[in-house]
């Protein structure tokens, strides 16, 4: 007779054989998926080691490709700008490749007036009507208020104003004085709009615009116009290069290439945050102040070539 006993017997006996099966199984399976496991770890260790191998052998590719382009330098920018006078006008953007476009321009010879970095407080669109009203008040009988823009951009006339006592002035055109010429920039100090790095020696010939990436913030559309309005009031007066990082997102260089008419008088170059960039501005520079030609550089987007080709 079929008891309770029997029954409590019957399924011990069943999930002891599950249990034993589970056991047995896992014990046979174990060695096949772990080494397919360790294979496959081992696998993503190696693709991972010669990725960084890639990524290191790249670093230290571009550190050569720099200290070729320094060295080249060396050799091809000594007498290019023999007593060239060229004004530095930074951009707060352009922070980072500054020095560098500096050294390269000294390399080759050139008589730096000096360099004037343009503050963020410049650029502000909220600043704009005080800088329609500083423009009026510093103008100087050698630097008049009746020659600047009427339009009411306190970007675009304070930009006049100071091109216009920082740069050699048009043919027939009365020179600015030494005293006109400090009395403009210290008012502009002054007032926190921009600083002076080197005492202005007297007016340039030309001038390389330091810049860099597009804004960012809220106000980037306006202050990304306001970059453009300072170039293009300083073309009016002299060559002109824009020593640019990237071309692309409304900074200044992609603003300059995208204008049939900037592009025909500023000069360009997109990657003056490198060693080669900086060479690329001196000879673009070269070529605007002895060819009188314009040329957009580097190896981003509507660059025509990597370098100027130079008649001499």
């Amino acid at each position: 007779m079929i008891n309770f006993r029997y029954h409590v017997v019957s399924l011990t006996a069943v999930f002891l054989a599950l249990a034993i099966g589970l056991v047995v199984g896992t014990a046979a399976l174990n060695g096949p998926v772990a080494d397919s496991l360790n294979e496959t770890v081992n696998g993503l260790r190696k693709d991972n080691q010669q990725m960084r191998q890639s990524v290191n052998s790249m670093q230290r590719e571009l550190e050569l490709e720099e200290e070729y382009a320094a060295q080249m330098a060396e050799v091809f920018l000594p007498g290019r700008l023999a007593d060239k006078r060229v004004l530095v006008l930074r951009m707060p953007t352009g922070q980072d490749h500054t020095e560098g476009v500096l050294k390269m321009l000294e390399l080759a010879g050139a008589k730096v007036t000096g360099r004037v970095d343009v503050q963020d407080k410049f650029i502000n669109p909220d600043n704009n009507t005080n800088l329609m009203e500083l423009a009026v008040t510093a103008a100087r009988p050698t630097a008049p208020a009746s020659a600047l823009p009427g339009n009411g951009n306190g970007v675009e006339t304070s930009s006049a104003l100071l091109a216009s006592v920082l740069l050699d002035r048009p043919q027939g055109t009365p020179a600015v004085t030494e005293a006109d010429r400090r009395a403009v920039l210290t008012a502009y100090s002054n007032a926190g709009y921009l600083t002076a790095e080197n005492q202005i020696t007297g007016p340039a010939e030309a001038v390389v615009v330091v810049s860099g990436q597009p804004y960012v913030d809220k106000d980037s559309a306006k202050k990304d116009e306001s970059v453009v309005k300072v170039a293009e009031q300083f073309d009016r007066t002299g060559a002109i290069v824009v020593a640019g990082n990237g071309s692309t997102g409304g900074n200044l260089v992609s603003v300059v290439r995208g204008d049939p008419v900037l592009a025909q008088t500023i000069s360009t170059v997109d990657n003056a945050n490198t060693a080669q960039g900086q060479l690329v501005t001196v000879l673009a520079l070269v070529q605007q102040l002895t060819e009188k030609k314009a040329g957009q550089y580097g190896v981003g987007d509507n660059a025509a070539e990597l370098l100027p080709r130079l008649l001499q």
